[in-house]
């Protein structure tokens, strides 16, 4: 088609399906009204807009590097919310594309698309977020099941999802990392207690869960037994340009903070306006740069890394920018959500210790 094409196309359908109330809805995410967002989230998937990176024969489109970027860059444009499925679509479902049987495929990746049924990941544990590796949560066979028992933490939608990608122990003489399975689980299976989790901000959008000898069918499995981290490990290859979507997001922040802010008189907070402005800035440049390797079938292996790095210290900063150029003005309302959501980037998605180990070691060449 071509990403002119591909651009025009999805403009035009925005412009004659997006509502201002279906802009407000997404900025509010989906505590608000989970239905209104779940008709939205048909008709994108209706049009092939839900997951244009997907493979077409799932209900994608097919969308090359240069579709996906304009893809991101025309949803940011109009704020228009993506898919219910913020995680399934993005994470689960590459790994069952790549890892599921027929059957699983055929059960489970429509009604995802659609946001017929929310999904969420289950990787931490109280003792085991960024190290992964370190989970406790076990699946004992027994028969025709898996008996699980542990505890999960930081589920994002777990309270609303209907299944749930979990990780689970399966052989604990293994090496840490090779004794690990992934099973699909129904949420509402007995045995499962969910409990939201409540953040500074008010918000209840993560949950733990509880597992107290739950029976998941063999079938459940996806990916071969004790090959879950090969199954985690997944490259997520349907949205090669998604890293877009942190600097789209940060450039869509920064217009509506001068919109709100008017004329900005003070010298200082002007060089930090323009300071953050540097860092979103940085982040649409290195994007650019790792796309175009990526087009070139050479795509980079520390991408998501440096862009959740800089991404981080890019929203923290405009969050105290915000707050410092609006005055008694940015302590209510959006500006003081995010000043207190903020420091939840650098931990969320991959903590910047561990991003900088990753960095330093594979882009870098450092020992470990």
């Amino acid at each position: 088609m071509g990403a002119d094409t591909f651009r025009k196309e999805l403009r035009s359908w925005l412009e004659a399906n997006l509502t201002p109330e279906i802009v407000e809805l997404g900025r509010h995410g989906i505590e608000d009204d989970l239905d209104a967002l779940r008709q939205w989230n048909r008709a994108l998937a209706d049009a092939g807009w839900a997951a244009p990176s997907w493979p077409v024969e799932h209900g994608g489109r097919g969308a090359d590097i240069d579709e996906q970027l304009a893809y991101f860059e025309e949803m940011s444009r109009a704020e228009a919310p993506g898919p219910v499925n913020v995680i399934g679509v993005s994470n689960i479902a590459p790994a069952i594309m790549a890892w599921g049987t027929d059957e699983q495929k055929a059960r489970f990746l429509t009604p995802m698309l659609r946001g017929d049924e929310i999904w969420s990941q289950g990787m931490s544990e109280p003792d085991a977020g960024s190290d992964l590796a370190s989970l406790r949560t076990t699946a004992v066979a027994d028969g025709d099941d898996f008996v699980v028992n542990g505890q999960k933490t930081w589920n994002s939608l777990g309270h609303w999802a209907d299944w749930c990608q979990l990780y689970v122990r399966t052989d604990p003489s293994a090496p840490k990392h090779k004794g690990i399975s992934c099973l699909i689980v129904d949420l509402r299976s007995p045995g499962i207690e969910v409990r939201p989790l409540r953040t500074m901000t008010g918000h209840s959008t993560f949950a733990e869960l509880f597992f107290s000898d739950v029976r998941v069918p063999t079938g459940s499995l996806l990916g071969p037994l004790n090959e879950g981290w090969r199954v985690a490990m997944t490259t997520l290859s349907h949205e090669r340009a998604g890293v877009a979507k942190l600097h789209l997001g940060l450039s869509r922040k920064l217009d509506r903070l001068l919109a709100a802010a008017g004329p900005i008189e003070d010298p200082r907070r002007r060089d930090q306006v323009a300071l953050a402005y540097s860092r979103i800035a940085c982040m649409r440049w290195m994007t650019d740069r790792a796309l175009t390797s990526a087009r070139q079938g050479q795509p980079s292996a520390t991408l998501g890394s440096l862009a959740k790095l800089a991404w981080s210290r890019a929203e923290q900063h405009l969050a105290g920018v915000a707050v410092d150029v609006m005055g008694m003005d940015g302590l209510s309302g959006e500006w003081a959500t995010a000043l207190v959501s903020a420091p939840q980037s650098s931990i969320a998605g991959g903590t910047t210790e561990i991003n900088r180990n990753i960095i330093g070691e594979q882009a870098l060449g450092l020992p470990r």
